[in-house]
């Protein structure tokens, strides 16, 4: 029997196994996600995904399966712990507040969650990245900050500030923030405030503004109304996802 196109398409698409994963921070236990791409003949690079303050949910473990189909393979993290999940935005505020507020803490759950990922079979501990939605692009930016052992980071409307006072310090780590142009959640004075950090740190970064991009442009589940200062964009999720890739590819060439 011929194959057709479609098939030939579809066996060229690695195949996926995603399972729940639980790792530790200390003595806390974290449920995380990890996806790899199945049958690779070689070592996968890993990418570790940071949720919003909603904490890990079904988008986070959605783009762990679409990074295993590009070949990565992928945790998504759990910095809250396990069973701590937030029902309600002021739940979520807490916890994010909680780690944005204590950056070592924070900066201690992403280091822990590149050791589970790099303790899995087939993946290549020595190309690492960590990208991260909303609290969680804030994550990805303390991980460079922190000189992580990574390629590079990806934030995605994340926030851009940090503690007053805190002293700048080189950063290796190839940068890439995908940021809504008109965010109200990140006002202008953080904007420059982190240009300026990236230009004292000499870090190699990219700075990408979507026009007419709220909050949470990569999330359905923000709704597609940009009044309310938190929408969907799909110009800008199908664009930043690109950028993505684009990226990644050149970190780990």
């Amino acid at each position: 029997m011929r194959r057709t196109a479609l098939s030939l398409a579809l066996l060229a698409v690695p195949l996926v196994a995603g399972q729940p994963l639980v790792y530790k921070e200390g003595s806390n236990r974290l449920a995380g996600y990890f996806a790899k791409p199945e049958g690779a003949k070689k070592l996968a690079p890993g990418v570790v995904v940071i949720h919003q303050w909603m904490g890990l949910t079904d988008h986070e473990r959605k783009v762990a399966d679409d990074l295993a189909k590009l070949g990565y393979a992928s945790l998504a993290a759990d910095i809250f712990g396990e069973g701590v999940r937030p029902k309600n935005v002021q739940e979520a505020g807490t916890q994010a507040g909680k780690f944005k507020g204590d950056r070592a803490l924070y900066q201690s759950r992403v280091k822990a969650a590149l050791g589970a990922l790099k303790a899995q079979p087939g993946v290549d501990g020595s190309k690492l990245a960590v990208i991260g939605y909303c609290f969680g692009g804030t994550g990805a930016l303390e991980a460079a900050r922190a000189g992580l052992p990574v390629k590079g980071v990806v934030s995605f409307h994340g926030g851009l500030d940090v503690p007053e006072g805190r002293a700048v310090m080189p950063i290796a780590t190839k940068v890439l923030v995908c940021h809504g142009a008109v965010d109200p959640y990140v006002p202008a004075k953080d904007v420059a405030a982190f240009h300026e950090e990236m230009k004292a740190a000499k870090a190699d970064y990219v700075f990408i503004a979507y026009a007419g991009a709220v909050h949470a442009f990569t999330q359905k589940e923000a709704g597609n109304d940009p009044s309310k200062g938190a929408a969907y964009n799909e110009a800008a999720a199908t664009r930043s996802w690109r950028h993505m890739k684009d990226f990644l590819e050149e970190i780990f060439r």
